[in-house]
């Protein structure tokens, strides 16, 4: 279904003095409340809140997550939940909670390794995790992003440098940033039988030609244009990232594919979040789009200080945390 317009073309919410100014430069993304409340009345609510189309076949969503069945969570009318994982620990948990897909994200960049951007991070680096959270996961979807400079030279670099990630890591798929100027690149990688999702709007990698990571991206044509490129070229799924909320609601009724949102607003086919963010690992990062469902900084902290407090003290660690001499558990006052 399109998003609604006027005969006119213009959208709902939109006429008067100094908005064809805002129109003409890809703005009209700020204006009042009207224009989402207008959305919600034509379209409807969230799909989480639409449930199962009428006539659609009930799935059983508990077994493995393939590329085919997360494409089918949008027929589906099923919300879809990802979130980046980069270690076994981390990546069976969200398994086990259910988590439909788990993006090894060249974010480690940032928050495993403390760089200021993504763009360090490299081939070996991304192999060396997407292996191990692939060896934690039963069920979730496993998508490896191909870091900078890897993909952007040539298709058959991007081809070769995707198949060894699938060889040595038993990832089912990788992501790659772009929409046209990768379209070439992602119809190889599908001739291939490498499934490939996409990623339009703010692009990490391309954070210096953008002027940073928190450039909200308001140009509609561009991001249309980008994201049925990368659709039409063979993408399974595509990234949304900070973009305006009507814009990625207009990209999700076109396409036939998932859409997945970060800073994108609730109109997307599912979302994703770095989770160390998501955890409340990162207290200094709270951007408008993130929800924090734990405080673990706070959580971690304060149990390491009560740790170094108990040490110092010599409360920790007692005698029922040692060994006799005899093997057996040692009783109270035992050396």
């Amino acid at each position: 279904m399109e998003i609604p317009k006027w005969a006119n073309g213009s959208w709902p919410g939109l006429e008067g003095p100094g908005i064809e100014a805002e129109r003409r430069t890809n703005n009209y993304c700020l204006v009042f409340d009207g224009f989402l409340k207008e959305i919600t009345r034509r379209i409807g609510p969230p799909r989480a809140a639409m449930g199962r189309p009428k006539g659609m076949a009930e799935i059983d969503w508990s077994g493995r997550m393939t590329v085919p069945r997360f494409t089918a969570a949008k027929k589906a009318g099923r919300k879809l939940s990802m979130l980046t994982a980069y270690d076994f620990l981390t990546a069976s948990i969200f398994d086990e909670a259910g988590i439909d897909g788990l993006l090894v994200g060249d974010t480690l960049g940032m928050v495993v390794q403390g760089k200021s951007t993504t763009l360090p991070v490299t081939l070996e680096e991304m192999i060396y995790h997407a292996e191990i959270v692939a060896r934690a996961t039963k069920r979730a979807l496993v998508v490896v992003d191909l870091p900078f400079l890897t993909y952007q030279v040539r298709p058959e670099q991007a081809v070769e440098n995707a198949g060894l990630v699938l060889k040595r890591t038993e990832a089912p798929c990788v992501k790659l940033e772009g929409g046209v100027a990768q379209a070439e690149t992602i119809a190889a990688l599908t001739r291939a039988d490498i499934p490939v999702m996409a990623h339009v709007g703010l692009k990490p990698q391309s954070v210096h030609a953008l002027g940073g990571l928190n450039k909200v991206q308001r140009d509609r044509a561009r991001l249309l244009e980008d994201a049925l490129a990368a659709a039409e070229a063979g993408a399974f799924a595509i990234v949304l990232e900070l973009i305006p909320m009507e814009i990625a609601a207009e990209i999700t009724e076109q396409l036939a594919i998932p859409t997945i949102g970060i800073g994108a607003g609730p109109y997307c086919d599912g979302q994703v979040l770095v989770a160390p963010d998501m955890l409340g690992m990162t207290p200094n990062f709270s951007p408008r789009f993130l929800k924090k469902y734990a405080d673990l900084h706070g959580t971690i902290a304060h149990a390491a200080s009560e740790y170094a407090r108990e040490v110092r003290e010599g409360v920790f660690p007692t005698e029922a945390h040692g060994h006799s001499a005899s093997g057996s558990p040692p009783r109270r006052g035992e050396a």
